[in-house]
């Protein structure tokens, strides 16, 4: 009974109240942090894969990080126990979706349909409500992130400058380079774990954390990294 009307709350907050859309403020999408702080949010999005998510899972445990990873909810469904790995083992599980639309190619009241049917779905897996959302593609516009606001979701993209653009397989060498070569307190760092073959990106975090480890760098959840430098 909790459950179901735990759920319910979550419905109602992420159906849009008619037209009365209200404009956000631009601090409402989080790109970055300013903190003077060691701090530094490994994203992965489009997953669960289940040939490399695990990989990226192990690598991250053996080097006591802490990432987020904004899932798609029809893969939530295709692999659940990858899912329920990912926060039994201290990660983030975040919202992107049920199948990755760009919102320039749908409507902004189905992606708010996409994103309830989302919540639904980890929550029923994993037991956890997301509290962050990632649009597909970084499309977003005000009437999306007014019904995000709503519902009490957080909208984070990603350091301009460390998109590593993985997807795209650029090399590991690349991967690396992106990522070293730029990084900042309070970066969000954007990886993917996406259906395919994600072998670069595996390979590029071999290298990537114990350097950024070596560093100082402590790696966390974004939701920890906004909360731990909000004042």
């Amino acid at each position: 009974m909790k459950k179901t009307m735990l759920l319910l709350v979550c419905w109602m907050l992420l159906t849009p109240h008619g037209s009365a859309w209200a404009a956000p403020a631009r601090d409402e999408v989080v790109w970055n942090v300013d903190t003077d702080q060691k701090l530094i949010a490994l994203t992965f999005d489009d997953g669960p894969n289940p040939v490399y998510t695990p990989q990226i899972l192990d690598l991250l445990k053996a080097y006591e990080a802490k990432g987020t990873f904004f899932v798609l909810g029809k893969r939530v469904q295709m692999y659940p126990a990858i899912a329920i790995r990912e926060v039994n083992e201290g990660h983030e599980i975040a919202n992107h979706t049920f199948d990755h639309h760009y919102l320039k190619h749908v409507r902004p009241e189905r992606l708010v349909q996409e994103i309830r049917q989302t919540q639904e779905v980890i929550f029923d897996i994993t037991e956890q409500l997301p509290h962050v959302f990632r649009p597909p593609g970084g499309f977003y516009n005000d009437q999306l992130l007014s019904s995000m606001k709503e519902a009490n979701l957080t909208v984070v993209m990603w350091s301009w400058y460390q998109d590593t653009q993985d997807w795209r397989k650029p090399g590991t060498d690349k991967i690396v380079n992106q990522v070293l070569s730029n990084v900042h307190n309070g970066d969000i760092v954007l990886f993917h774990d996406l259906e395919g073959d994600c072998t670069q990106t595996v390979e590029a975090l071999k290298i990537i954390l114990p350097e950024l480890k070596a560093r100082g760098y402590q790696f966390v959840t974004v939701s920890d990294l906004i909360s731990r430098t909000r004042h």
